[in-house]
């Protein structure tokens, strides 16, 4: 038996060796080529189709959404980039969020479970926003700029879909958490794949100036060791300090803010041990002095999270409620 698709990351690794076979849902295992061509001549016999497309849908116990499954959106090197694909059960209001899934720069499906316990599908899909949630890859097979550029890539997928879902593709929101959080700024300031408005918590944002402590991707510590494979895939052996400083400020994006960037919204708690407070405020300074439109919001005794952090995330939807309805070109 040829080995099947394994999960990674939010993407499936596919066998080179079998013919084109493409899932928009859950992975599909790929047997012998005997047995294979028998199920394929039965699914022509049922439905008419070769493509094999298993695309899951749920519905929400809150009844506020449904859920669709690991729907492939890019495939590369026999990977595919997927995507759960949220939508209102009641009535849309013809906007989109795109949500980064990732913590610590992992992407397991957990990530998506962590989002559902903070309420961002049942309160975005509550106002009748569509939600698509891209797990863009770990940090142990991606570098930071891979997992923007698979960001981009979602954007972009959702832009060209926009009429398959009824939305607008000149006003998409980004957010993300923590390591999405990070990933989702350092997408909005590359200003490759335009959005409307950017929506994070307690992002990282410079590595260069992290809190008190100065981040060395040389050492052998945790955090060096994490850093180095985000910034340096390639390793950091026979690199200058120069080269070290340039790797850290491309993937910090308190670095790279420039003009014309869409307005952002950061929330963060002041007692946040993992990534200190220190992130946003630089974030904010950066932007505000580059006269992007930003507001920080600072919960008192925050961590990361908080157990409350459904009530932010109620003040993050009517802040994109306000920001992507000025951009209404209706």
């Amino acid at each position: 038996m040829r080995r099947p698709f394994s999960r990674i990351d939010g993407w499936f690794e596919r066998d080179g060796s079998n013919g084109t076979v493409r899932s928009k849902g859950k992975p599909v295992i790929i047997y012998s080529h005997g047995i294979a061509r028998t199920i394929l001549a039965c699914m022509v016999w049922l439905v008419g189709v070769v493509e094999v497309s298993i695309a899951q849908e749920t519905r929400s116990i809150s009844g506020l959404y449904t859920q669709q499954e690991d729907v492939v959106i890019h495939q590369s090197h026999g990977l595919a980039l997927t995507v759960d694909i949220f939508r209102p059960t009641k009535s849309t209001n013809g906007l989109a969020i795109v949500d980064v899934a990732s913590g610590a720069w992992s992407s397991d499906r957990g990530k998506i479970r962590d989002h559902k316990r903070a309420m961002i599908y049942d309160i975005f899909c509550g106002k009748g926003y569509t939600v698509f949630a891209v797990r863009p890859g770990s940090v142990s097979r991606f570098s930071a700029q891979d997992m923007v550029e698979n960001v981009e890539r979602s954007i972009r997928w959702v832009k060209d879909h926009a009429a398959d879902y009824q939305i607008d593709a000149d006003r998409i929101g980004l957010v993300g958490a923590s390591a999405g959080g990070h990933l989702a700024s350092l997408t909005a300031v590359r200003k490759k794949e335009s959005v409307a408005a950017v929506g994070v918590f307690f992002p990282p944002t410079d590595f260069l100036q992290y809190g008190e402590q100065q981040i060395d991707p040389t050492s052998d510590g945790s955090v060096g060791k994490l850093v180095a494979r985000l910034a340096f895939p390639a390793g950091v052996n026979g690199l200058s300090e120069a080269d070290i400083t340039a790797g850290l400020t491309a993937i910090s994006p308190a670095r790279q803010v420039t003009e014309d960037l869409p307005p952002f919204l950061l929330i963060h708690g002041d007692a946040d041990s993992v990534v200190p407070l220190q992130q946003s405020e630089t974030f904010k300074q950066a932007l505000e002095a580059k006269q992007v439109d930003v507001q920080l919001i600072v919960k008192p005794g925050g961590g990361h999270p908080w157990l409350t952090i459904p009530v932010e995330v109620k003040k993050m939807a009517d802040w994109f409620d306000d920001k992507l309805n000025a951009n209404d070109a209706h």
